[in-house]
């Protein structure tokens, strides 16, 4: 069965979504979509070191995304303006990658694979390491499932449960680059940070409590992945813009479905 790549790169965005939804939840509710955008950014001067120092690609892409999450948080610890900061990171690393990049011969070629990513030729090694680091991240919100929740809430009622609020963050910015050296094959770097709001994005409208927005963010995230994999079938359209395009209607459709609600 794992030799057909449909099946391969539905699994893929599957088991991709069992991170996704649950860290894209404290995305949404931390408002940290420039952190992920300024991670998933350096996801390409990742690729650049692996290339120069033979490292495989998703081991350059975690080093590089966990030093860029680190620096943003310890920024952010240090009350610097987030917004001008990580616009300056972003937008820095992702042109410091490109231009690294192009110093390899016969990389460009594939520069859209890291960009927007290439899931239909996911391999079983592949699929071993999106379904290993999304289980592990995961398992790792779902232990510090309300510790985090706390901190997320009120840092002082953070410090009045002894919970480090600081602590919490730095999980979310090792689940967060774990996250972008996974799905790098998946959507690429230009779109990670969209398959982590958008699908909690159009849970939060649905959900009741915060438990319930993290299991429907995985869901709406799982169907649009198959959804995008089926629209890319139907009309030849590129794989990863479309489970985009995909969870972009979802969003639609729940928003809809909220507003009629109220």
């Amino acid at each position: 069965m794992l030799d057909d790549f449909l099946v391969r790169a539905g699994l893929a965005g599957v088991g991709l979504s069992l991170a996704t939804g649950p860290l894209g939840a404290f995305v949404v509710w931390r408002r940290m979509a420039y952190f992920g955008d300024a991670t998933a950014h350096a996801a390409i001067l990742g690729v650049a070191l692996a290339l120069a120092t033979d490292l495989p690609i998703i081991a350059g892409t975690l080093v590089v995304a966990l030093a860029m999450a680190v620096t943003v948080a310890t920024l952010a610890a240090r009350g610097w303006a987030m917004d001008t900061t990580l616009g300056v990171l972003a937008h820095s690393a992702l042109a410091f990658g490109l231009v690294a990049v192009s110093f390899f011969p016969g990389v460009r070629t594939d520069l859209s694979a890291y960009l927007f990513g290439d899931i239909l030729a996911v391999s079983r090694a592949d699929l071993a390491l999106i379904w290993g680091g999304a289980l592990a991240v995961a398992a790792l919100i779902a232990w510090r499932w309300q510790r985090l929740l706390t901190a997320t809430l009120s840092e002082d009622l953070a410090h009045a449960a002894g919970i480090r609020p600081e602590r919490e963050r730095m999980v979310l910015v090792l689940a967060l680059a774990v996250v972008v050296a996974v799905s790098l094959k998946v959507v690429g770097a230009l779109l990670i940070a969209a398959l982590l709001i958008i699908p909690a994005a159009a849970a939060r409208g649905l959900a009741r409590n915060p438990e319930a927005m993290a299991v429907m963010a995985t869901v709406i995230g799982a169907l649009a992945a198959i959804a995008g994999l089926a629209l890319s079938l139907w009309q030849d359209t590129p794989a990863g813009p479309s489970i985009i395009v995909a969870a972009a209607v979802l969003f639609a459709a729940s928003a809809s479905l909220g507003r009629m609600r109220g």
